[in-house]
């Protein structure tokens, strides 16, 4: 069953990328008392993603925060060390990192896809939410090769 606007995150175990190195987090923990723009994405370092997607909340950053939101994380089905060096790469301060390595996460969210004829295997779907203390506000699914709703252009008119 997929996640919908004021459902509660599901609990599960992601993996913050730190200056420190891999941090495991409890997605309630995470996102309690606070307000996220969350952004999921098939793969690090994939065209759309390094292209589109993640520069887009770069560049948004500042004009997110002044909307409300507290943080901006972005999550993959990758593991902490592909993550960190995709945010290294992309010059992405301001941007939390939280690996979902196993795609847990992406699989109690019910946001799947099966990526194997790209010999990807199961990932993220590309979304882009809203989360208030652990609440989904706001959700936006692409459609499959789709990148519209889930950029960081269309969260900032959707506040």
């Amino acid at each position: 069953m997929t996640i919908t606007v004021g459902d509660t995150l599901p609990s599960a175990t992601l993996v913050k990328v730190t200056a420190d190195g891999p941090d495991q987090v409890s997605s309630t923990d995470y996102f309690a008392g606070r307000t996220v723009a969350l952004f999921a994405v098939p793969g690090a370092f994939t065209p759309t993603c390094s292209a589109k997607h993640l520069p887009g909340f770069v560049e948004k950053h500042a004009e997110l925060k002044a909307k409300g939101v507290d943080e901006i994380a972005c999550t993959s089905v990758n593991d902490a060390f592909v993550m960190g060096a995709w945010a290294k790469s992309a010059d992405a301060e301001g941007i939390t990192m939280l690996a979902d390595g196993n795609g847990d996460f992406a699989e109690a969210l019910g946001l799947t896809m099966d990526g194997s004829k790209f010999g990807m295997g199961k990932r993220s779907q590309r979304y882009t939410m809203l989360v208030e203390n652990g609440v989904v506000k706001q959700l936006h699914v692409e459609e499959p090769g789709e990148f519209k709703v889930s950029s960081a252009e269309y969260l900032l008119g959707e506040l």
